[in-house]
């Protein structure tokens, strides 16, 4: 039985940026904070945890936390912002109050920023291509300055119609499913909304998607492995249950209960990219001794 790995998995490099980032932090001996868990991996966000780092939840609580009194006279703490990056409002608040901001917000979606909000500035409706509850989405949603919509569907896309005299500018989520984006925005083409239509999927999402797919159709056995939380680990695993029945989704090794009959010829292993290389080693290991 053949054990392999999909091309391209596991940490991206705004998730490997923005974790390395945190440690870095950590050595400092500073008190750290980062706003909203660094990664949708339970075991990196528990390790930090181990190690003194607290999530803020929120703005209500990054609010709290900047009022707090500090007896010792002490530095404020720092925040460090994840990959996904935050709405400017945060931003602005973390300034105001003097808390120290280690922005560690992934480049690709930096630029997906500036892109919404001079598109804001020249009067254009902001369409952004993602899962609504995504904190990503939330983000960029965040320093739009004019009207935005967010769609995730094709119907959504059917039932959207731009005002009268508007200019859209069409986005995406970082890690939003390629496929479905192309099917969006062919509707949109078809309405006429053909004015500014940015590809903001990143590369790595593209390939990740991609290798995923090419490796479970060949595979008799597909172990996807990701936080239970993460977007792109999902649309991973939606990708290959279309392509191998036999797909798993799992958060760590002790999540995976295998029962392999004796035909099986491949096992395919892919992950999301806030799945550290450690776990995805422990898996392939576990899979090709005991099976």
């Amino acid at each position: 039985m053949e054990v392999r790995l999909a091309e391209c998995a596991g940490f991206c490099f705004g998730v490997k940026r923005a974790v390395d980032t945190v440690y870095e932090q950590v050595e400092t001996g500073k008190t750290i904070y980062t706003y909203g868990p660094i990664v949708h991996n339970g075991e990196v966000v528990r390790d930090l945890e181990k190690k003194g780092v607290r999530v803020i939840e929120g703005k209500g609580e990054l609010l709290r936390l900047a009022e707090e009194e500090r007896p010792d006279g002490g530095p404020l703490p720092a925040v460090v912002i994840r990959a996904h990056g935050v709405p400017r409002e945060i931003q602005e608040i973390l300034k105001e109050k003097g808390l120290e901001c280690v922005d560690a917000t992934c480049p690709f979606v930096k630029k997906i920023h500036r892109i919404v909000e001079k598109a804001g500035e020249e009067g254009r409706h902001v369409v952004i291509v993602g899962d609504p509850s995504h904190p990503e989405v939330e983000g960029i949603k965040g320093w739009c300055s004019g009207p935005a919509t967010v769609i995730e569907t094709r119907e959504e896309a059917e039932r959207f119609f731009l005002p009268e005299g508007e200019n859209v500018c069409v986005v995406s989520q970082t890690t939003f499913n390629y496929n479905k984006f192309q099917d969006i925005v062919e509707i949109f083409q078809k309405k006429g909304y053909n004015d500014t239509i940015v590809n903001t999927i990143c590369n790595a999402t593209e390939e990740r998607q991609r290798s995923a797919k090419a490796i479970a159709a060949e595979a008799d056995v597909m172990i996807v492995i990701g936080g239970e939380h993460s977007s792109n680990t999902r649309k991973l695993y939606d990708i290959c249950v279309r392509e191998c029945a036999n797909t798993y989704f799992i958060q760590t090794l002790d999540d995976l209960h295998l029962e392999l009959p004796k035909a099986v010829r491949l096992v395919g292993i892919t992950a999301g990219a806030s799945t550290p290389n450690k776990l995805i080693e422990e898996v392939q290991n576990y899979v090709r001794v005991n099976f």
